[in-house]
């Protein structure tokens, strides 16, 4: 039997892509670096699927594969994909394709596509979310690369992605070289920014309005039947339900130290080298950082004085107000995401389809929502949209749920409690807002301290002016430049 497809790496996900492929009828070869794996898999979840076999080495492995022949990797990113491609490619021929479904930094994909693409190896870097039930039942799929790939795997990749109620696939070439995990970068970007923004809205349900976990819990259910309709949502509302053995609510016994593995950290460089205020995406980062320093945070507890504070009861009004807030700031999230891919996007020259990419995120990925309906529906009228916020459906909703951001923002405020990413979705939509920014008086103080000049608001833009402030410092002036 020769496979449609080789998989390298047997971790969860693979061994769930593994049977989503075999359940549409693939035939897939499996190897792992350590055998055993390999045979748990074959007399385990496999056991009983002759069209899954097992390969002891990488030759047998490229042997087993009809031609081309097609082989993804599910290892870790970074060092261990370029050391299996050192030892893999050689084993290729020309017009082999090879895919990467791991969580690669995207331009550590733009020169793997170039590097295999001399060797006459057709390279994919594809961003795969959905997680472990995602991976079995249907992900969400970002690849992109070398588009000559696209005809030889668009029929696995469609057959086993997610499937909207409409029928359509949740998978869609994204773009050239490091596309695909660029926008996997962006995407996993805004869920670290929608789970800050729940995780947030929990503190301030517990701690200032001391609701109690089934209080909770009923309210993200009842959420989830209106605009914040969202796997993150629901799955909140399942947690905040689950007992610990002794029957007391589980989630309250998990230490408050979140971890990261690092697609997050990049979406904050990225946004700084590109120039676009990816704030609330970054504020989630670090709210990360700041949730490892447990030890620290407790000692502090001890000497840092706040303000005082009694929960109040929660009224139908004041939840309300959270799911406002929590809606508001979630548009500003993606709104943020999205402007990042418009950026980058255009400064590569990838042509993103930035409603096929919502899309794709609309089924089986972490961030799925009915929300992301409405970002498709907006870049379908308009592609060239500079921000979400301008498009009409979303303007209105954030027109009518500013003020319940603003009290809610303040209610962290003066009961003490953190809330960095609603904070900053407040920051962000008052700035983006604004005419008339106090950006000119840093340029003033620039142009004081270090003649870096000005523009004027009577003179056209791209004049650049100096004023010798003190009287002392005559007519030169500091090269341009930004960093």
């Amino acid at each position: 039997m020769e496979a449609d497809i080789g998989l390298i790496g047997l971790a969860v996900m693979g061994q769930n892509l593994v049977l989503n492929m075999n359940d549409h009828g693939y035939a897939v070869a499996v190897y792992n670096r350590t055998h055993a794996v390999t045979e748990q898999f074959l007399s385990g979840p496999a056991k009983g699927r002759t069209d899954i076999v097992g390969a002891r080495s990488l030759e047998e492995l490229v042997a087993s594969l009809a031609k081309p022949r097609k082989v993804m990797l599910l290892i870790k990113a970074g060092s261990p994909v370029d050391e299996m491609l050192d030892r893999l490619l050689p084993l290729l021929e020309d017009g082999d394709v090879v895919i990467d479904g791991g969580n690669s930094y995207y331009e550590d994909t733009v020169r793997r596509v170039k590097s295999s693409g001399s060797r006459g190896i057709l390279y994919v870097g594809m961003g795969v979310s959905g997680g472990e039930e995602g991976a079995r039942n249907g992900p969400s799929l970002m690849p992109g690369g070398e588009s000559a790939a696209w005809p030889l795997v668009r029929g696995i990749f469609t057959d086993i992605a997610a499937k909207i109620a409409t029928g359509e696939s949740c998978c869609a070439w994204i773009g050239n070289e490091g596309a695909g995990h660029f926008v996997k970068m962006v995407h996993n970007g805004i869920e670290y920014g929608d789970m800050e923004l729940i995780s947030e809205t929990y503190h301030l349900m517990r701690d200032a309005y001391g609701l109690s976990h089934a209080e909770m819990a009923k309210a993200f259910t009842d959420w989830n039947a209106t605009e914040l309709e969202s796997y993150l949502i629901e799955i909140t509302s399942a947690i905040l339900r689950f007992p610990d053995s002794d029957g007391s609510p589980l989630v309250e016994r998990i230490l408050d130290s979140a971890g990261q593995k690092g697609t997050g950290k990049w979406a904050s460089q990225t946004s700084l080298d590109a120039g676009i205020p990816l704030t609330l995406i970054s504020e989630a980062v670090f709210a990360r950082y700041l949730s490892a320093m447990v030890e620290e945070r407790g000692e502090a507890a001890d000497i840092l004085e706040g303000p005082a504070h009694t929960a109040r009861k929660a009224s139908p009004e004041a939840l309300d107000d959270l799911r406002r807030a929590l809606l508001a700031a979630k548009i500003v999230s993606y709104a943020q995401g999205f402007m990042l891919m418009r950026e980058v996007g255009s400064s590569r020259g990838w042509e993103l389809g930035y409603g096929s990419i919502a899309q794709v995120w609309r089924g089986g990925c972490i961030i799925r929502s009915a929300f992301l309906d409405k970002i498709k529906e907006a870049f379908d009228r308009d592609a060239e949209l500079p921000s979400l916020l301008v498009d009409p459906y979303f303007t209105r909703i954030l027109g009518d749920c500013q003020n319940s951001l603003r009290r809610v923002v303040a209610l962290a405020a003066t009961a003490g409690l953190p809330s960095p990413a609603l904070s900053a979705a407040l920051a962000f939509y008052d700035g983006y807002r604004c005419a008339h920014l106090p950006a000119n008086l840093i340029q003033a103080q620039r142009d004081y301290f270090g003649a870096h000049t000005y523009e004027r608001t009577d003179r056209p833009r791209g004049e650049f002016h100096h004023s010798d402030w003190t009287g002392t410092g005559g007519p030169a002036t500091s090269n341009s430049y930004n960093a």
